[in-house]
């Protein structure tokens, strides 16, 4: 048998250090060829890091969330042959034998866990967050009586359901549950946790750092009535729907910023501040900001001034879909020259989005709301969306980006025109 040593490989793009994400194996576990080892995370995507041979896991080289260099030990197999790692030489006759001590690779220990004051050990439930708690009607006027909060009860009956011990034993873990008649329905809590920033949140933290940090940010929001264009939006689907997909608020936006950039192009820009240039682009490449169990991922969608409203519609699909799955290429999350921004029914009256370094503007949507409004000395109802757009002050001048915010205005309060070149 011979030892097989895995180092960390070279992820090209001129990338000299990864952070380890994820172990998908541990020490005494047999792996065949091909089959995926770690995950590892570059400044753009996560890497599967597959092994190239068949043997068992002797040791591994990191700890989760620790910065690696390209070429450092990642992992140690055992396989059959001579493996990869030379046998030190014999000692000579006579000589006093030292066995030589093994690298000094240990698997990764588990995170700590929850901190927890002597005072209050508060069981921690072992649902989900927001999963409601499964338990009789007279266990749960139980809890009431004794003050305590269901949710944080841990269930050891089928299925996690709380029984009428499971309260026994959490009150006698928290003194400071009392009867609600005792003025006090609900138990004191100290616990704490510490989270680990690792991976795709320590990039994130990373990139909003440094847009701050580089970019001195200003925001213009305007109000749009978007009236004509939900309705020109429920005819196509109505219509092609079936056929050629749905078509969401987003497409369109995507080309009302294809035909407004025309007449603005120092906002579809990038702004290399080292070097002092600003490069404007005529092929527009749009980040689709999409939030994922991970974090904020920001997919490109590349060429969209070629793209239709379907294919456009299409695309952002297939990207938001892969990086949610984790599964987008590293091209796939980088080059885009202006960005969207969305949360969807969540996205509030105004925001404040956070460039994309090194872009210089990113264009924020807000929720849809229906106002009454005055339209030909009447009140009317109308569909009001408002647009919050960052810009990179230092390159766009406030009447640029108020004049560029007030061409999508145009172009989306009256769609026809989105069709008119």
């Amino acid at each position: 048998m011979g030892v097989h040593v895995i180092k960390m490989p070279d992820i090209g793009e001129g990338i000299a250090e990864v952070e380890l994400v994820a172990w998908r194996v541990k020490p005494g576990d047999t792996v065949a060829e091909d089959q995926v080892l770690a995950d590892v995370m570059t400044d753009k995507a996560t890497v599967e890091v597959p092994s190239p041979v068949v043997g068992t896991v002797i040791a591994l080289g990191g700890e989760i969330g620790q910065v690696m260099a390209v070429g450092s030990e990642l992992i140690r197999i055992e396989v059959e042959g001579a493996g990869n790692v030379r046998a030190a030489p014999a000692a000579p006759a006579g000589a006093a034998v030292r066995s030589a001590a093994p690298a000094p690779v240990v698997a990764a220990p588990p995170p700590p866990p929850p901190r927890e004051t002597a005072r209050v050990p508060v069981a921690q439930a072992t649902r989900r967050p927001g999963d409601k708690p499964v338990t009789s009607p007279a266990v749960r006027r139980r809890a009431w009586d004794l003050g305590i909060e269901l949710q944080f009860v841990s269930g050891s009956g089928p299925d996690g359901r709380i029984t009428h011990e499971d309260l026994d034993a959490y009150a006698a873990r928290a003194p400071g549950a009392q009867p609600s008649n005792a003025g006090m329905r609900y138990a004191e809590r100290n616990d704490e946790a510490a989270i680990p920033v690792i991976g795709l949140r320590r990039k994130i933290a990373q990139k909003m750092q440094e847009s701050k940090r580089r970019i001195p940010h200003f925001t213009y929001v305007e109000e749009i009535d978007v009236t004509e264009l939900e309705t020109l939006r429920a005819r196509l689907n109505a219509q092609w729907g079936a056929e050629r997909g749905r078509v969401t608020l987003l497409p369109l936006l995507v080309r009302a910023i294809v035909l407004a950039v025309r007449e603005f192009p120092q906002i579809n820009a990038r702004f290399d501040d080292d070097a002092g240039i600003v490069t404007r682009h005529g092929a527009v490449h749009i980040g689709i900001a999409t939030q994922t169990d991970g974090g904020l991922m920001v997919p490109v969608l590349r060429h969209a001034e070629a793209r239709d409203l379907w294919s456009a519609a299409a695309e952002i699909t297939r990207l938001a879909d892969a990086a949610r799955a984790a599964k987008a290429a590293r091209e796939e999350l980088s080059g885009s020259t202006i960005t969207i921004t969305s949360l969807g029914a969540l996205g509030g009256i105004v925001t404040t989005p956070v460039i994309n370094h090194p872009e210089v503007a990113i264009v924020g949507v807000n929720r849809i709301v229906e106002r009454p409004m005055m339209r030909g000395g009447a009140v009317v109802p109308r569909l009001i969306m408002n647009l919050s757009s960052s810009f990179d002050h230092r390159v766009v001048d406030g009447v640029h980006a108020a004049e560029f915010v007030q061409a999508l205005r145009g172009l989306l309060e009256c769609p026809a025109t989105l069709f008119v070149e």
